[in-house]
């Protein structure tokens, strides 16, 4: 007898539903495209236990006749398609009719429907694909489907799912999407009881984006929309001020179906230019219309990616649309004073610009802050001169009332008194000392301060840089950027960031490794608004940010208030600090407490390091210098970039001709005397 057989129709659709349905979220995304390819106007999701308990989705779409209810189950019977014609020209979300039945294989599945004027409808009760119930049912317009006790005869995939936590996290981001995607139907999504999510359905696609990432994010939106001859691009996109720490804040649609596309991704970017920071990305829902020839949808068995024709065309396209729209902004934010401070007398600001323009050296104003002249401006008009720059060599604080409008660089005279404290921190490397930040507003003692010691997991260079770094004698400073030097072998240019991103990495590897609890409290505390997916991801790592001292109290749903911060904190950067390390626990919240300490550590040290085109006088500069032998690894920045570069005597006689390829020195070969 043969051993090939075919497989019962329970089986196939076990096997097809490991493609189709991974996880509670693919039910969701299943169930709501089916409700939306029924013009439903309101969707509502209802989620027990993460979906492992029960998912329920209820639309007041068409509705399935009931003569039909029965035969939606059975593996590839739709109502989408009828030829094949129609697989090129696919306008609905589903189309190929395996979704009811995959998902009625592996769980417990009941459907109650009727459609409009029906006298009455129809319920049908499966459970692992077998039929338990099929009778009349209550007339309410649309559908309702229950699923429980998902993978229950499939016990393999049901250990493989992720925790509870998680798997809400999926199904809140496939809701999400589908509402940036559809902002003309009413979604809701509620899970235990608990309503996470609500959008008015107005079509409103701004109020969408408000709902899920805050309203302060809403209105820091810009409205995109350009054409060609054959697509269409709409939606919005974040100021480039407004920015995230991955690229998962980028919806992309086509005809309203949530697509993944690395290439149009990487136009959105595009579109930018060099507006945004290394490492962080928008917040963008574009929207592309076009004609569904110009697409294949059926390329992946959950229908998230495509395949484009013309898809350079359209990648250039965003990346115009987006370039032309962001040049029309005046990309300055705003300066309120709940967050910078009271404004100060123009008067008084008009004065000290008077006299920062007059003066020759630094001297003390009246509120007590040693300052210099104005920097030259950004080489590049789109990247202004950063104003208030706390990076500095031995900064100091202007009084806050002058901080927000003055734009300076605020440099300390480096034999100031509280400049001959800063680098009395450099002379003893093991002076373990909490750093309270340059300013030194508190004295803090080693016997009056609680710590423990945390050692940092650094992958970098431990060995000492004694006897192996050049003694090294400053010339001159280029193009605000690079410091030139001398030694005995010849000549050394040092990148003045780099430089002291190492200078300020290896204090603050050592004061972040010291757990303290001493905390500056905000004047008035900060509020804090994520999106539901993130706020549960905030939540679940709290213990985390806690381990540095950021200490999130919930503030009503998907809020967060900050009462404190670390002392270590650069003065005028909190908000932003900490912002930022939130964004690593949204980013990767598999960080462990050591990485994320060095993470923090890498932050720090680079926003309080002198920028480019920062000019620094003679003793600055010597500072700079006279501090970087005393690092551990004084060759590279803690992104691994040198730190110096060296330029021997002979590489130097070379470059001008003064060796011969004999390497016989010129000066012997062709003249009497030397030079």
């Amino acid at each position: 007898m043969g051993q090939i057989h075919e497989l019962n129709s329970v089986l196939a659709d076990q096997i097809a539903a490991g493609e189709v349905i991974e996880r509670p979220a693919s039910i969701v995304k299943e169930l709501v495209e089916n409700s939306l390819d029924a013009h439903s106007s309101r969707v509502d999701i209802i989620v027990e236990n993460a979906g492992l308990d029960s998912i329920r989705v209820i639309d007041d779409g068409d509705g399935i006749a009931s003569d039909d209810v029965q035969l939606a189950f059975k593996r590839h019977a739709t109502s989408k398609i009828s030829s094949r014609k129609d697989l090129f020209r696919v306008q609905t979300m589903g189309f190929r009719g395996e979704a009811l039945p995959s998902i009625a294989s592996v769980a417990d599945v009941e459907l109650t429907t009727a459609q409009e004027g029906a006298t009455a409808g129809r319920m049908v009760h499966l459970r692992g694909g077998e039929l338990v119930a099929n009778q009349p049912a209550p007339a309410r317009r649309g559908t309702d489907v229950r699923v429980t006790e998902l993978f229950f005869n499939t016990p393999a995939r049901l250990k493989y799912l992720k925790s509870p936590h998680t798997e809400l996290m999926r199904i809140t981001d496939i809701v999400n999407r589908l509402a940036l995607a559809n902002p003309g139907v009413a979604f809701s999504f509620t899970h235990n009881g608990k309503e996470l999510f609500r959008s008015a359905g107005n079509g409103n696609l701004q109020q969408v984006i408000a709902a899920i990432y805050g309203i302060k994010a809403g209105r820091k939106m810009l409205a995109v929309q350009g054409e060609d001859d054959d697509f269409k691009v709409s939606g919005f996109v974040s100021l480039p001020e407004l920015t995230r720490a991955s690229r998962q804040y980028i919806t992309i649609t086509i005809n309203h179906r949530y697509i993944r596309n690395f290439e149009l991704t990487k136009a959105i970017i595009q579109g930018y230019e060099s507006k945004l920071m290394v490492g962080r990305y928008p917040i963008a829902v574009i929207n592309i219309d076009l004609d569904p020839v110009l697409v294949d949808v059926n390329v992946h068995p959950a229908k998230r990616e495509v395949r484009l024709s013309k898809e350079p065309q359209l990648a250039n396209l965003i990346s115009q649309t987006i370039r032309q729209r962001i040049a029309q902004e005046n990309l300055i934010p705003d300066l309120d004073g709940d967050n910078f401070g009271p404004q100060p007398d123009p008067e008084v600001v008009n004065d000290l610009n008077r006299r920062l323009n007059e003066a020759a050296q630094p001297y003390t104003v009246d509120q007590g802050a040693p300052i210099t002249k104005p920097q030259p401006a950004a080489a590049h008009p789109e990247e202004p001169t950063q104003a208030a720059d706390n990076g500095s060599a031995g900064a100091d604080t202007v009084d806050s009332q002058l901080a927000a409008p003055v734009i300076i660089h605020q440099t300390a005279e480096l034999h100031s008194p509280r400049m001959q404290k800063f680098d009395e921190r450099y002379q003893h490397e093991g002076d373990a000392q909490p750093f309270a930040g340059e300013d030194d507003h508190v004295e803090m003692n080693n016997q009056q301060t609680k710590t423990k010691n945390v050692e940092l997991d650094v992958h970098d260079k431990s060995d000492q840089a004694a006897g192996r770094f050049p003694d090294l004698q400053y010339i001159g400073q280029l193009q605000g950027t690079f410091l030139l030097a001398q030694a005995s072998d010849g000549l050394y240019i040092v990148d003045q960031h780099a430089a002291q991103e190492r200078i300020n990495y290896e204090r603050f590897r050592k004061e972040i490794g010291l757990v303290s609890d001493d905390q500056q409290t905000f004047l008035v505390p900060l509020v804090l608004n994520y999106s539901t997916v993130d706020a549960m991801n905030i939540s679940n790592h709290a213990d985390v940010l806690a381990s540095v001292g950021l200490h999130l109290e919930s503030f009503g749903q998907n809020s967060f208030i900050l009462r404190s911060h670390p002392t270590w904190f650069a003065e005028g950067q909190e908000e932003d600090t900490a912002k930022e390390m939130i964004d690593w626990i949204i980013k990767d919240g598999k960080l462990t407490v050591r990485e994320f300490r060095m993470k923090t550590a890498i932050m720090m040290s680079c926003k309080r390091a002198i920028k480019a085109n920062h000019h620094l006088d003679d003793r600055e500069a010597r500072a700079l210098l006279r501090r970087l032998p005393q690092c551990e690894n004084p060759f590279n920045c803690p992104h691994g970039r040198p730190v110096t570069v060296h330029f021997n005597d002979r590489d130097l006689e070379k470059m001008f001709k003064r060796i011969q390829e004999s390497h016989v020195p010129y000066a012997d070969d062709f003249d009497d005397h030397d030079f």
